[in-house]
């Protein structure tokens, strides 16, 4: 499972934690310690935020199926040195473009 998944599933176990300990806070009243349920709530609250730290530090979710953005290169405007093109004699141009020869 990717990143993203995983603390998508992380978020939604928090989330019914949150909820859970509302829902206990509620019916439980004064039958418990009202001291004890505060930390559990505020533990669930330190909890959410926790999490939601760790996905906004995490890498954006890429798509398997998304191909990669190119890498742009820039091309100065200048004109390239003309000795680049000219046949040094040491250098093998494979029968092409060379002054007296063209492309079958």
């Amino acid at each position: 499972m990717a990143l993203h998944d995983e603390l998508t599933a992380v978020q939604r176990c928090v989330d019914d934690l949150v909820r859970t300990v509302g829902r206990l806070e509620q019916q439980a009243g004064d039958q418990i310690a009202g001291v004890d349920v505060r930390r559990v709530r505020t533990d669930t609250d330190h909890l959410r935020e926790s999490v939601a730290l760790l996905r906004a530090a995490a890498p954006p979710p890429t798509s398997p199926l998304e191909p990669p953005k190119p890498e742009f290169v820039t091309i100065p405007d200048t004109p390239y040195d003309r000795s680049l093109w000219t046949n040094a004699g040491d250098l093998d141009d494979e029968g092409l473009g060379g002054c007296d020869r063209h492309a079958p």
